[in-house]
This record gives C-alpha cells, sequence and structure tokens, in this order.
C-alpha cells in the first residue's frame, strides 16, 4: 500500500483511515483502449449495432476462466448497469464466454470450464459440466451463442465469436436485452445474425456457419 500511495494510485481517507483508488487508475485502462487495435477497430461496428437496436453491445476477450468487457455502451432501456467496461463475469454461463470458447480447441475449452468456479448464480444458471458442454456444443455449430437469465434474471445476451489470424477465437460482440422487451426467439432471430455479420468484419478469414442468414439491408 505505501507504494501504491507514493504512486499516487492508491489514497488514505483522512477520517476513515480507509484506503482507495485514485483517479490515475484510471490511465491505464485509457492506454489499453487507445493501443489495442481491436478496439479501435470494433469501435464502430459497436457504435452503429446500438444505435440500430438501441439495446447494450460489448467487445470482450477472455482471461483465465472469465470474461473481460473491454468496449461496453449501454443502453437506456436496460434493467441494470453494473456491468461496465472492465466488468469480468464467468465464462462458463456467458453468452460471450460460450463464444470465445467454442473457437477454442475443445480440449483447452474444457480445460477452463473444469477449473470454473462453477455455482447456480441465479435459480436457472446452467453450472453443472454436462449441461455447459450442450451449450458449448450449440454455439459452435451455429455461430453464436445465446444465454437467458445465467447471470441476472431476465436478461438475453447473443454473442458471436470473433477469429484471429491463427484460426482461434480471440474476442467475443455481444448484444444485452431484457425479457421484457422481447422473446428469445425474436432476440436470436434479430441480433444473431448483426452479431456474425459483425464478428466477419473483425475476423480473419473464419466461415460463415450454414444455419445463419446475413440480415436484410
Amino acid at each position: 500500500t505505501h507504494t501504491l500511495v507514493q504512486l499516487g494510485l492508491l489514497r488514505k481517507d483522512p477520517d476513515t483511515k480507509r484506503f482507495e483508488l485514485t483517479a490515475r487508475v484510471l490511465e491505464f485502462g485509457a492506454n489499453y483502449t487507445r493501443s489495442n487495435a481491436l478496439v479501435r477497430a470494433a469501435a464502430p461496428h459497436l457504435l452503429n449495432l446500438s444505435k440500430t437496436t438501441e439495446e447494450a453491445v460489448s467487445l470482450t476477450v477472455l482471461d483465465d476462466v472469465d470474461i473481460v468487457y473491454i468496449q461496453r455502451l449501454v443502453s437506456r432501456n436496460m434493467l441494470t448497469t453494473d456491468v461496465i467496461t472492465g466488468t469480468r463475469l464467468p465464462a462458463y454461463c456467458t453468452a460471450p464466454g460460450l463464444a470465445l470458447l467454442s473457437g477454442m480447441p475443445r480440449s483447452e475449452a474444457l480445460a477452463i470450464i473444469e477449473r470454473s468456479d462453477r455455482k447456480p448464480i441465479t435459480p436457472k444458471t446452467k453450472w453443472a459440466m454436462d449441461e455447459i458442454v450442450e451449450q458449448l456444443e450449440l454455439t459452435a455449430e451455429h455461430g453464436y451463442a445465446l444465454v437467458v437469465d445465467q447471470i441476472y434474471l431476465n436478461d438475453i445476451s447473443v454473442a458471436a465469436p470473433v477469429y484471429g489470424v491463427n484460426g482461434r477465437s480471440i474476442a467475443a460482440v455481444s448484444i444485452g436485452v431484457s425479457k421484457l422487451r422481447c422473446t428469445p426467439e425474436e432476440a436470436r432471430e434479430r441480433f444473431a445474425p448483426l452479431l456474425i455479420t459483425v464478428a466477419e468484419a473483425l475476423s480473419h478469414g473464419r466461415p460463415r456457419p450454414p444455419d445463419v442468414k446475413k440480415p436484410r439491408a
């Protein structure tokens, strides 16, 4: 703590004697987004998705067993704004997490799921290994993931993987919407083709799944 205080990253409140982060910490996040080529490339696509759908749109990456939101545009229609840039969530029960895992070698994806702290975050969370593997297989088959009520109740999330030059997933683009605004089926029909189109634009030569059509202009 002494070192962090000297660096200006931490301060001690004179009244409560408790430590808190300073605004200087934000410089790390700002430097990351400015220097990250994928974030820069994704920005106009996410902005267009946000304007088109009026829903929350995100870009996430995998960090061990979690996903990290590295870009997030919130929506006025959201029930919760807890998820912002920098938020970490478990990969095994999130649409971006399943999308990222589906684009990895199966042995690596299963290893990540195995060492995850799997638990029922909501009454509807799919946390058993066989349920997660089934979700993973469907995601790989269809080219996108769709989950409902996994982290927050009344929340639908759809995500598609972005692939790097080596053919592995490097990120995921996603849309979050409330069940009060549409059904999972409507979310699948509206958002999956849009996300796959954006993911393809940011990827390097990964083929489109045969059962997903491009959205109409």
